[in-house]
């Protein structure tokens, strides 16, 4: 078998190299933390190119690859592309002493990287709606020492305020409940899901003057428990959601013409924020 330190640097080297993530602390964060602790016992199911296929031992080196990881094929749950969480670290960039909300934290694993990008003084709380995953992410982030899991729904919780919330679940829309915690400056990144068929990365900052929105990459992820309660006017195109430059509480701001798409709680406009410059 490989050395798993080995392969994890090298893993983590690809990894950064291919999101161009320019702060050397995620790279140093996925070559630290074992991916396969998070995974149970190998040989391990994978999906690589869109194929589904079984490693053929229980060597590490097979999951240090930019593929899917299974955790419950029964339920379509799996530890996500490893590249696709690069990208979103680069993007949604966690620093030092900050507060990250992790919605959707499967068995740990990414919760674990966060917890180390925010280090020293910074805390990382997770959400884990199933109770399979839950205790199991439980017991896998013993050892991170800034994180605390809770399992419950986070589309119905009191969540605290943060810097970061960082969502591994799609959603028609983001809901009132994780805006209003945003700190200022703060981000949310997450998979809007506006129709069954359109998925894109939506990064959302929280500004003097309102949410700015910088839609990303695609992305598909199990929905989150409510996705299909956001009650979406319009079914929305893939051309209106990448051209949405800003987000509005509809108790804030009644949606107008510039709108891309229209929810029970929120707007996203085309309209760009007098403060929020160019992506």
């Amino acid at each position: 078998m490989a050395d798993p330190a080995d392969a994890r640097a090298r893993y983590a080297r690809r990894l950064a190299v291919a999101a161009a993530a320019a702060n050397p602390r995620i790279e140093r964060a996925f070559a630290t933390v074992p991916r396969e602790a998070f995974l149970g016992p190998g040989p391990w199911q994978i999906v690589a190119e869109g194929r589904l296929v079984e490693t053929p031992d229980a060597d590490a080196s097979h999951i240090y690859e930019n593929v899917l990881v299974v955790l419950d094929p029964d339920k379509g749950i799996n530890n996500g592309e490893p590249l696709l969480h690069a990208m979103w670290m680069a993007r949604v960039a966690p620093q030092l002493g900050e507060t990250v909300l992790h919605i959707g934290a499967g068995t740990g694993y990414y919760t674990a990287l966060l917890s180390l990008l925010v280090q020293p003084g910074g805390l990382v709380v997770a959400f884990e709606l199933d109770p399979g995953l839950a205790a199991r992410a439980t017991e896998n982030l013993r050892p991170y020492g800034n994180v605390g899991l809770v399992h419950a729904n986070a589309l119905t919780s009191v969540v605290p305020p943060a810097n970061v919330i960082y969502v591994n679940a799609a959603v028609a829309a983001p809901p009132q409940a994780w805006l209003q915690p945003l700190l200022p400056g703060g981000r949310l990144i997450f998979p809007w899901q506006p129709t069954r068929r359109l998925g894109i990365t939506i990064l959302i900052t929280r500004r003097g003057q309102g949410f700015a929105c910088d839609p990303l990459m695609g992305s598909r992820f199990i929905a989150c428990s409510g996705l299909a309660e956001a009650g979406t006017a319009v079914e929305v195109t893939r051309e209106q959601a990448l051209r949405s430059r800003s987000l509005w509480l509809v108790a804030d701001r009644r949606p107008d013409s510039s709108s891309t798409a229209i929810f029970d709680e929120v707007w996203f406009s085309s309209r760009r924020l007098p403060d929020a410059p160019p992506p």
